[in-house]
């Protein structure tokens, strides 16, 4: 079990008159439970703190059993402590009336401050968004450069070895950091597949901004192919903003094979019969109650 020491000791000696509580030390580190405060967010975090139905359960959960998780913070020249993991729990004590939170106090530079924010917080969130993996994996590539990490190839490895992911799948996450941020968000929403988005980021912000529009204006989510199609047309220069919106206004025609007033006997037949076989039946079915009217 954790050993708790008392204002008096020497681990409080510096800040004492800030915490007016109890440090723990478990694992060789210090735990101290510091006002919410002196807390404050990263300047740029991938991961989003949404007061949502997950934010709810959290705030629950601290409210019958505490913080059981510190977060991970490092001090601020300008004063109070910048929080790279526990910002979900720092928001979920603020909505459940908790002033302090137990957070581990790390002396770390930029670029290893980046590497434990994007490794604790993928490992302790249950869901991550597509956006937020993204933008994590290319904070990590960015960081482990600068600590000397020579040639992409390498970092790439390094990053699939800490993360557990593919490279080639790192690689696709990474280029939905290209993407504008309103097809971004669709990507997160699920109005776009991930596979689309990726082939999509290859495009201009304009055309990017073109592709958006279209699929506000016609209501449709770009297949895989549509995607590779915009590319293909990007890669040889053929590519206009006209030509985007005539190819996702396909998608308004495609489902059109089926009639509405067919569509609406499709629950009458076996899912595996095709429009052909249907109207056979149907056909049959009209020319027998003609004969017999």
């Amino acid at each position: 079990m954790p050993k708790k020491q008392t204002a008096g000791t020497s681990a409080l000696k510096d800040n004492g008159d800030i915490f007016h509580n109890s440090v723990t030390a478990i694992d060789g580190e210090r735990i101290l439970h510091i006002p919410l405060s002196e807390l404050y967010p990263p300047d740029y975090h991938p991961f989003q703190v949404n007061d949502d139905l997950a934010m709810t359960r959290l705030a629950e959960n601290v409210r019958h059993y505490g913080v059981r998780e510190p977060g991970i913070a490092r001090p601020r020249p300008e004063g109070g402590y910048e929080l790279l993991c526990g910002n979900r729990r720092k928001r979920a004590c603020e909505i459940m009336g908790i002033d302090t939170m137990p957070v581990i106090v790390r002396e770390l530079n930029d670029d290893s401050a980046v590497l434990v924010m994007v490794d604790s917080n993928l490992e302790q969130r249950e869901r991550v968004l597509p956006s937020e993996r993204a933008w994590a994996y290319k904070m990590m590539m960015e960081a482990l450069n600068h600590n000397g990490i020579k040639g992409e190839a390498y970092s790439y490895e390094i990053v699939a070895e800490r993360t557990g992911v593919k490279k080639s799948q790192l690689f696709r996450f990474i280029r939905l950091t290209e993407l504008i941020f309103i097809l971004l968000d669709k990507v997160d929403s699920g109005q776009l597949s991930f596979t689309a988005a990726v082939e999509l980021s290859y495009l201009t912000l304009k055309e990017q901004t073109a592709v958006a529009e279209a699929m506000d204006t016609h209501a449709v989510k770009p297949s895989l192919s549509q995607a590779v199609r915009l590319k293909k047309l990007k890669q040889d220069g053929k590519l206009t903003l006209e030509m985007i919106d005539a190819v996702l206004s396909e998608e308004r025609k495609a489902p059109k094979s089926e009639s509405s007033g067919n569509a609406r006997y499709r629950s009458f037949f076996p899912p595996d019969y095709s429009q052909k076989q249907m109207d056979a039946v149907i056909v049959e079915l009209l020319t027998g109650w003609k004969a017999r009217n």
